[in-house]
């Protein structure tokens, strides 16, 4: 049973996502808080497994409360926005935010996003994630580049946090460098354990400030593609960062 905890100022938001929530078989709604402070509160006590968290609600923001979630739980935080472009999201992923869903994305997109953060995967369309980054960079002065971190990777690491900062997926990188999938996860673990990184976002975010990968360059990794996770950043939701397969699902505002 994955748990989740909703917090977000508008009382109609809280109510329909935990309604949404609460009636899949695999999700559990253990609470939610109409500011960030309460939710911070609120998640210490009830431990969830993954934490919806408005980026800009009273007291304290979305990013401040995240940010303290993040360093005292090992809650999954996905942050719900109205815009997907916005700083506190962009600083939210690199406090170790698992991704970042909008908040009018259809009712089914919600629940997969739960699932995919829960399995522990980023839950960052290519695109969009670096729409994010070019957005940032074009209007502040550019991030640090960690040219230093990266120096402690091999050629192979660095490889493999490029093709990872793409899009792809472990299985879809093993292809592409034809060895094993659990040689990619064993490459993916030491990058994140010589980085300092909580997840696959936090790797995607370093990638493109290093310079490894331009935000402002079209990869291969834009172009649909499925796999049966539905992880997205792998397929077609690459594009958008949401489903517009289906236009008739309900929305959730």
């Amino acid at each position: 049973m994955i748990t989740t905890f909703i917090a977000d100022d508008q009382a109609m938001v809280r109510q329909g996502f935990g309604a949404l929530l609460a009636a899949q078989p695999d999700i559990n709604v253990v609470g939610d808080a109409a500011n960030g402070r309460d939710a911070v509160a609120g998640v210490l006590t009830s431990a969830p497994d993954v934490v919806l968290m408005d980026v800009r609600m009273p007291e304290m923001n979305g990013l401040d409360a995240a940010t303290e979630v993040l360093a005292q739980t090992t809650s999954k935080v996905l942050m719900l926005t109205t815009f997907d472009v916005d700083d506190y999201v962009y600083a939210a992923l690199r406090a170790g935010a698992s991704g970042f869903l909008l908040k009018d994305a259809p009712a089914d997109e919600l629940i997969r996003a739960v699932r995919v953060v829960a399995a522990g995967d980023a839950l960052l369309a290519p695109s969009v994630t670096r729409r994010v980054i070019a957005d940032l960079m074009s209007r502040h002065a550019a991030p640090h580049r960690c040219t230093d971190e990266l120096a402690r990777l091999t050629p192979r690491e660095t490889e493999v946090l490029e093709l990872l900062a793409r899009g792809m997926s472990n299985a879809e990188i093993a292809a592409g460098l034809v060895v094993s999938e659990e040689t990619v996860k064993t490459h993916v673990g030491r990058i994140f354990s010589k980085l300092g990184l909580r997840d696959r976002a936090q790797a995607v975010v370093i990638a493109y400030e290093s310079g490894l990968v331009s935000p402002f360059a079209r990869s291969a990794a834009d172009e649909p593609r499925t796999d049966d996770a539905g992880r997205i950043g792998v397929h077609a939701h690459a594009r958008n960062g949401i489903d517009h397969a289906d236009r008739s699902s309900h929305r959730w505002r």
